[in-house]
């Protein structure tokens, strides 16, 4: 774990891609939306120490970094969490970021008149 004023890193014990966590504020704010000023800013300056060390321990070829925001965005957890996923050259899905699975035929939605 790796915290400072407002905001914690939690790595998750059984990620689906290895260094995979998230950024959480301490207090409780239900969405990214509801993150004060000084949230963002230490969010941020933790998310770059995060960097830092992931660099380090897994050297990861890319990132995906987001947020899910309501049920409907993907949202399980009701407690604002920005997730950090280091993305690998050798995965089945490298080079499909989140882009990739908004765009796919399947979430196409009917368009009526």
């Amino acid at each position: 774990m790796m915290d400072n004023e407002t905001c914690m890193y939690l790595q998750l014990k059984e990620p689906e891609i290895i260094g995979s966590g998230i950024i959480i504020p301490k207090q409780h704010r239900e969405t990214v939306f509801d993150l004060t000023e000084e949230e963002w800013l230490d969010t941020l300056a933790l998310l770059q120490e995060v960097k830092t060390v992931l660099d380090a321990e897994y050297q990861p070829d890319g990132y995906n970094v987001g947020w899910n925001t309501g049920s409907v965005g993907g949202q399980h957890i009701f407690h604002a969490h920005l997730h950090v996923i280091p993305r690998f050259a050798d995965e089945p899905f490298a080079g499909k970021g989140i882009r990739h699975w908004f765009k796919s035929q399947d979430n196409i939605r009917p368009v009526t008149p």
